[in-house]
């Protein structure tokens, strides 16, 4: 059995408390919203290439490749809440995040830059 969905409606609702509120104000909204986003990313750049994981928040394997299936993924990219928020809702460029070194990211495929920003808001 796999991981419950986030409900598009109830995703966005918490990105939009993140955009207003900042993800200091309210703990549960900031989880939510970067659980959702991560599901985006994952349902928009399906495969098992790169691991993008926001501690403690989550994770997800994402874009096209050669699979990956024991210990550490050879594509890891790794970032704060706030930063990655940012990113996918398109406040932040990730060359800007990547350069104000608020992205750790290892790997030769560890670049988001083609899927980023997500269409989070456009979901149904």
């Amino acid at each position: 059995m796999g991981k419950a969905r986030i409900v598009a409606i109830v995703g966005q609702a918490a990105v939009r408390i993140t955009q207003e509120s900042g993800t200091d104000a309210d703990e549960a909204a900031t989880a939510l919203a970067v659980r959702y986003l991560l599901q985006v990313l994952a349902d928009a750049a399906p495969g098992n290439t790169v691991e993008v994981r926001v501690p403690p928040l989550g994770a997800v394997q994402c874009i096209e490749g050669p699979n990956h299936s024991r210990g550490t993924p050879p594509n890891v990219v790794e970032m704060d809440a706030e930063t990655w928020l940012a990113l996918a809702t398109g406040a932040l460029a990730w060359a800007d995040a990547v350069g104000a070194g608020r992205v750790s990211a290892s790997g030769t495929r560890a670049d988001l830059a083609d899927v980023l920003p997500l269409e989070w808001n456009a979901r149904q």
